[in-house]
């Protein structure tokens, strides 16, 4: 009886552990699996970007204005005023500043002068420079009857560009004059000059170096301004005398009394790098 007992309990046993397995096992489902869901996985077609309006005007009270259209208008009587998509009109004397695709311009008096002018930002940075264009007449010089430009978009003096109009080296004309000015600090604007740069970068040992090299090629112009020049009176005097010294004078002064002209480029471009220098340290060198 005992055996029996034990082979039934354990016939009952295995049965009870199967259903038991059978149970953990996840059901196999036979039915095939289902599509992905294209509508959600389709991307959403991005929205239209809007277009930035072609202008920005900044007043001297603070407020600024986003305009797709901007005119200058300059009646025969009255002040010259911006008018704005058609509809508001500023004063010139209301503008502080004018951003369009060109560039950035401000509206500022210029050292030593009450007149308003605008200005063209070519670099910014602790020192900021700019500049504005204009037209000079030049009887007997190089130029074009058509000048080289200089209007801006909304017409010189209060012209916003520098739009070259034009422009031949014959004979008599018009030509353009690029003066520079800079702004330390967002401070007031001053002459791009030796003096004015000196002040400013004193403090930056590699552009005062730099500037002192500008001194030393101002000595060599003035030198050759003073040595051409002589030589020139001489050899015109010696030349009216009827001494035959007078024209290898003559011809000796011409190179001499070139030097200033040559080493005025270079003085500019070393003004240039001492701002460069100023603003953006070793990274102005590579």
């Amino acid at each position: 009886m005992n055996l029996r007992s034990l082979l039934l309990a354990a016939v009952l046993g295995g049965a009870a552990v199967a259903p038991a397995a059978a149970q953990d096992t996840p059901p196999q489902l036979n039915t095939l699996p289902t599509a992905p869901d294209t509508a959600a996985r389709t991307a959403t077609a991005p929205a239209p970007q809007q277009q930035q309006p072609r202008y920005r005007i900044g007043l001297v009270n603070g407020a600024v204005y986003a305009a797709d259209d901007v005119e200058l208008r300059q009646p025969a009587v009255g002040r010259s005023y911006l008018l704005l998509n058609g509809q508001q009109r500023f004063e010139l004397d209301q503008i502080k500043f004018f951003d369009d695709e060109t560039g950035h311009y401000i509206r500022t008096t210029l050292p030593g002068s009450r007149r308003m002018a605008t200005l063209r930002r070519e670099k910014t940075g602790r020192i900021s420079t700019y500049s504005i264009t204009s037209q000079q007449y030049m009887p007997g010089a190089f130029g074009g009857p058509f000048g080289y430009g200089g209007y801006g978009r909304f017409g010189y003096p209060y012209g916003y560009g520098g739009y070259p109009y034009g422009g031949y080296p014959y004979g008599s004309g018009y030509r353009t004059v690029k003066t520079e000015y800079f702004s330390k600090d967002g401070g007031p604007i001053q002459d791009m000059n030796f003096r004015s740069l000196s002040v400013a970068v004193s403090d930056n040992p590699g552009s005062a170096e730099l500037l002192r090299d500008v001194a030393r090629l101002r000595r060599y112009s003035t030198a050759g301004y003073v040595v051409g020049g002589g030589l020139l009176a001489v050899g015109m005097l010696n030349t009216f005398n009827g001494s035959s010294r007078g024209l290898p004078l003559v011809l000796v002064s011409v190179p001499v009394l070139l030097v200033p002209t040559f080493l005025s480029g270079t003085q500019a471009r070393k003004l240039k790098q001492a701002v460069q220098l100023y603003n953006y340290g070793d990274a102005a060198a590579r």
